[in-house]
């Protein structure tokens, strides 16, 4: 008998598949809290910078400007990341895991080259995020809702 034959399996998924699966869930709560903070520090910022006081405040101008852009850039490895886990263990479809990254990729990358813009690109990013948290959530659901409905064998 082999050592994978003889581990406890939740519907086919071995435990470092979930434990994996687990800290991809993490990571993309620690990009989706990102992306919160690049959402807040673009709106109080930007409210601050529409004082006509601070007009001419350079930092100010780069924290409602540039902030949110770099908050939602770091996010994108670990966007990346969670997209091979879930093209790994299939929690999504194939088709959807590459149209998501591949048009968040080519309207990032189209609007850095032919129109100087980022903008548009990075809230593409913004929304694989949030797709990814839910594939996550969905997952962990089904495999709560397959325990519950299992029953237990005492020996």
């Amino acid at each position: 008998m082999t050592i994978a034959s003889t581990q406890a399996t939740q519907h086919g998924f071995a435990p470092l598949a979930i434990a994996r699966i687990k800290g991809a869930q993490r990571a993309n709560k620690l990009a989706v809290y990102m992306l919160y903070v690049a959402m807040v520090a673009f709106i109080l910022f930007g409210t601050i910078a529409s004082i006509k006081m601070f007009h001419d405040n350079t930092l100010l101008y780069w924290l409602y400007f540039k902030l949110p852009y770099l908050l939602i850039a770091l996010t994108i490895p670990i966007t990346l990341y969670n997209a091979f886990i879930i093209y790994r263990y299939r929690l999504s479809q194939t088709s959807m895991v590459i149209m998501t990254i591949g048009v968040s990729a080519l309207v990032l990358i189209g609007g850095l080259i032919f129109a100087d813009t980022a903008w548009l690109g990075l809230s593409c990013w913004l929304g694989v995020a949030f797709l990814f948290k839910s594939n996550f959530k969905r997952f962990f659901d089904f495999l709560a809702a397959e325990q519950a409905a299992t029953p237990t064998v005492e020996q």
